[in-house]
């Protein structure tokens, strides 16, 4: 499954890389090769999802490049450690958008860590593409950098809660979650159900 996210998310990526790319110059896209960049958490509490989002990740890289990239470019995909920490991940995102100069950030994990890197992004014009989160941040506010895939977490409880009372026959429910903003909004939306 995370390598077939991870497939989709980089495939879609050169997609949009393709168009981008033939568009006008831009930083992480030369004449032979497109630079991709990810942020991912490769040393914290979710390192075991990290690590196999990456090699899914590096994996279809290869395929793109041993088939000849997009439009004739290989691509070179880097992939940096956030150890699921916000404020590394900024840090991680300031390497990939200033010094690596990166054309689109695929895959980012986590919605703290997308929430903290995309002002980095965004001022160097750097697509924040299908990031591993589906909180309504990733959506709102509008931005035109923004891609992503998943509906919010708040829309999937707010559908999913109504159906699986029924088929529990239950009344009431209960659930656990993280101290986060996307969790309170997740438990809002149960509670209107």
């Amino acid at each position: 499954m995370m390598k077939r996210i991870a497939t989709v998310t980089v495939t879609v990526a050169m997609v949009l890389a393709i168009g981008f790319a033939l568009a006008a110059e831009q930083q992480g896209v030369a004449k032979d090769e497109i630079v991709v960049g990810s942020i991912q958490d490769l040393s914290g509490p979710l390192a075991g999802f990290g690590k196999q989002v990456r090699q899914g990740m590096l994996l279809r890289v290869d395929e793109i490049n041993e088939q000849g990239g997009v439009n004739g470019r290989k691509l070179r995909l880097i992939v940096e450690d956030s150890g699921y920490d916000p404020k590394k991940a900024v840090l991680a995102a300031q390497k990939l958008v200033n010094q690596d100069k990166i054309f689109i950030m695929i895959g980012h994990i986590g919605t703290a860590q997308n929430n903290a890197a995309m002002p980095v992004q965004f001022e160097k014009n750097v697509i924040n593409f299908f990031p591993i989160t589906a909180a309504r941040e990733m959506y709102e506010p509008f931005h035109r950098l923004k891609y992503s895939f998943a509906a919010t977490y708040f829309d999937q409880v707010r559908t999913a809660m109504p159906k699986l009372v029924r088929r529990k026959a239950r009344r009431r429910s209960a659930s656990c979650t993280r101290t986060t903003s996307s969790a309170s909004r997740c438990c809002a939306a149960a509670k209107r159900r």
